[in-house]
């Protein structure tokens, strides 16, 4: 039985390395995949899933107005596939989670998305809430803040370096634009503490 899956995590957890190693491991046992990322996303060029160590692999590319189902029926027309991966899920629409939900239920095709969770502001994207309320199984892929406690948030800054708490919510960047820490440090970097409640320098040692 198809399953939809969501693996959600913040910046830098490897999310794309995890994306190609499934993929990888299709193909290895002579089996095809269909990669999907969005169009806007050209960072490792238009149409590649890149990670971070160094790996990568060509992908069909979808914008906001495309029809996944349509997508994945088409090439479901062009050749056996035995998995759809799409990257930066979180940029989807509600729409286009329920297109895929449709792609697992009717077409009996898994189908695994990779995405962050919450925006720089804390809040929920569109795609990925819908993936937390449709996806048959969810994982989170972890990493760390600074201070060595598990990575939830997200905050982007500018140029100097200094959080940004207004803007677009989608906007295409890496550790030039983007850093993930922990609940208590986005607070401190986004001036939700109260007098006196900043994390201090050595906050790496509190529990």
């Amino acid at each position: 039985m198809a399953k939809l899956y969501f693996h959600y995590s913040t910046m830098n957890a490897g999310k794309s390395t995890l994306l190609l190693q499934a993929s990888y491991n299709y193909i290895e046992r002579g089996m095809q995949t269909y990669l999907l990322t969005a169009n806007f996303d050209d960072r490792a060029g238009m149409g590649v899933v890149s990670s971070r160590i160094g790996i990568a692999a060509e992908a069909d590319t979808y914008t906001r107005a495309d029809d996944l189902f349509d997508k994945i029926a088409l090439r479901l027309d062009a050749g056996p596939c035995a998995c759809v991966l799409v990257d930066e899920a979180q940029w989807m629409t509600k729409d286009q989670v329920w297109q895929l939900a449709r792609a697992v239920d009717d077409l009996n095709l898994p189908v695994m998305c990779y995405g962050l969770r919450v925006d720089f502001r804390g809040e929920l994207f569109p795609g990925s809430a819908a993936l937390l309320a449709l996806a048959d199984e969810m994982r989170e892929v972890r990493t760390i803040c600074h201070c060595g406690q598990k990575a939830t948030m997200v905050i982007r800054v500018d140029e100097s370096g200094r959080a940004v708490r207004e803007g677009a919510q989608i906007e295409v960047g890496g550790n030039d634009r983007y850093v993930s820490l922990c609940r208590r440090h986005w607070r401190a970097a986004v001036g939700d503490c109260r007098d006196g409640d900043a994390p201090s320098p050595d906050a790496s040692a509190d529990t």
